[in-house]
Formats: C-alpha cells, structure tokens, sequence
C-alpha cells in the first residue's frame, strides 16, 4: 500500500529519483557520455526513443537497429535537429528472426567500434491467434526474450573488450515489466504446449512469460559476467505503465475507457524512459549488478523471477533452443544447394 501511495504521489525513493522523474532528470548529473557507444533496441517510438534522444543529448553515441529502416532513419533525423552533434547510426535488425540478429552482430561488429552499453529494450504484445516465428519460436518469446538474449551473447565479447581496454564499465539493462509476476507457473512446458497447439493461445500469457524470461536472464547473466572477470554489469527494469504503440494497439471503447480512467496512474513517456536511462548512464550505478528496478529505485522481482534454478533452467534451453534453429537453417541450406 506505501508502495503505491509514492507511486501515486511521485515521492522520491532512497536515490532521490521516483516515478515522476523524467529520463532527463536523472542524466542530468551524468558525466558528459561523449565515451559512450550505446544500442538501443525498439528505438524508434515510445520509451526506446525517448532513451535514445536523451543519451543521444548527453553526448553518447547511439546506435538504433531497426526492423522498419525508414522510422530509424526519422528517429535518427528528429535526434539530430534537436542536438546537430548527435552521432547517430542506423543499422537493420528484425529480433523475431535470429538469422537477422546474426546478420545485425556482424555489421556492427566490422565497424570496428566500441560498445559501452547495451539496452534491450524492443517490446512486442501479439494480438490475435497465435503466431511462431521464421525459427518456429512462439512470436513474443521470440522478439521480447530469444532475440535478445542471442544479441547479448554476440555482443559481449565486444563489451568485454570495450571496458578492459577503456576502463568504463560496460552496462546491460534489460527492459522487462511488473506484468512478468502474472506468470506464475512452469514456463518452459507452457511455451511446449502453446508452441504446438496443445492449450488455447492467451497474448497476455506470452508476454508474462516473455517478461518474466527477461528478469531470470539478467540473473543468469549477472552471474556469469563476474564468473569472467568482465567489467560489465546487467540489471532488469520495469519502466512503468505507459500508454505506447504497443498498448494503442488495443485501441477500442473498453481500452479507451480503462486508460481514461486510470490516467492518474499512467506516466508520460519521459517518465518511462526514466529507469532505463538511470539504470544505463548514473554513476551511482557502478558495480551494481543482477538487480532489478522500478521508478528508478531496486524493487524485489517476483518469486519466480528470483528463482536461481529457474534462471539456469532458462540459459541452458535458450542455448538449446538456438542450436536447434541454427541445425534446422544450416539442413534448410543444405537442402536447397
């Protein structure tokens, strides 16, 4: 009840930041981040824009990978002609596909630059019936967690490198929600069961355990990052509820009419941004690693998503699962040679 009375009233947590603060409001101490190179997933609308805009503003160069190349390339024009110094690239990526994250790891990889900060922040809610991906992945899954976690695993090489060789610590923020706590059950026999048509096929399901994957990957994560040596973090955040592009979706008189009412509790897209860009760019984040945040402030997860078997359990069936779609490309080519 506390909990929600500050989150109502927008007062500070312990960090002096809450859920009223705004993306620029917790950069504005940062170091100036002309040092940075950050990728920005799902940067092209919404919370990942207004991410991208603002480390863009403080001086770090952002990189945004794109499904639609032509909405990148206006994020990247509207970026600019708010700060002319911006040093912003566009590179193609479609997350739902892991040929086209490889393909993505690679390009970026041959310009040679240096990669400080990773944010995985592209969010996908699929309507309707139930849809897999190219890889045969349930497409929420695919596109919130797989592709991601395939990303991150390309790229931390790179980030290792960057900070050994910079002395700035390399940070991953993983953007989850608080709507991964409504999952609650065994994940991986759900995604079996869904994947091959056994259960009926419920979105807001998919998502929860799409978020929920997120926060156990950034426990995993955590946990083999100091096993290396790497000085590279990995924290999880909850932006917050906010009316984006993947709610408008849902546009209709009864979501019309929930939003109207719960517009008290709903926070501006500055605001959403706020976490995610004090969790990737404030000092006070330093060493700080395998937590999660909601309001700019650490919060407890959710007991499954706390769950340190379960976070093991998901690494090794992911690794699993991109073996297998990786076999199935390479005889698809085979095939057809």
């Amino acid at each position: 009840m506390l909990r929600a009375v500050k989150y109502l009233l927008g007062s500070p947590g312990a960090n002096g930041f809450g859920s009223r603060s705004t993306a620029e409001d917790v950069t504005a101490a940062c170091p100036d981040l002309g040092c940075i190179t950050a990728i920005i997933t799902g940067a092209t609308s919404g919370i990942g824009a207004e991410t991208a805009r603002v480390l863009a503003k403080r001086g770090a160069r952002v990189v945004i990978p794109a499904r639609n190349v032509k909405a990148a390339e206006d994020m990247r024009a509207r970026i600019c002609g708010e700060c002319p110094a911006a040093d912003v690239l566009v590179l193609p990526l479609d997350l739902s596909s892991l040929a086209s994250v490889r393909a993505f790891a690679d390009r970026f990889l041959a310009l040679g630059l240096p990669l400080h900060l990773l944010i995985n922040n592209a969010g996908k809610f699929s309507h309707g019936q139930l849809a897999l991906s190219e890889d045969g992945v349930e497409m929420t899954f695919a596109t919130n967690y797989l592709g991601h976690f395939l990303l991150t695993k390309l790229l931390l090489g790179r980030m290792a490198e960057t900070a050994a060789a910079t002395g700035v610590q390399g940070r991953i923020v993983n953007v989850s929600s608080s709507v991964h706590s409504w999952f609650a059950g065994d994940w991986a026999e759900y995604l079996d069961l869904v994947t091959r048509r056994k259960i009926a096929y419920d979105a807001t399901q998919a998502y929860a355990v799409s978020k929920l994957a997120n926060v156990l990957h950034t426990k995993e994560l955590a946990m083999r990052l100091k096993e290396m040596g790497a000085n590279v973090t990995v924290n999880c955040v909850h932006p917050g509820i906010v009316r984006t592009r993947l709610n408008r979706d849902r546009d209709g008189l009864a979501t019309d009419l929930v939003f109207l009412l719960l517009s008290k509790l709903l926070k501006t897209i500055p605001q959403a941004a706020a976490t995610t860009c004090y969790v990737a760019a404030h000092p006070r984040l330093a060493g700080v690693s395998g937590r999660y945040f909601a309001d700019c402030n650490e919060t407890p997860p959710s007991p499954a998503a706390a769950n340190r078997h379960e976070a093991e359990r998901l690494w090794q069936i992911s690794e699993a699962m991109l073996c297998t779609t990786q076999q199935q490309h390479s005889s698809k080519d085979t095939a057809t040679s």
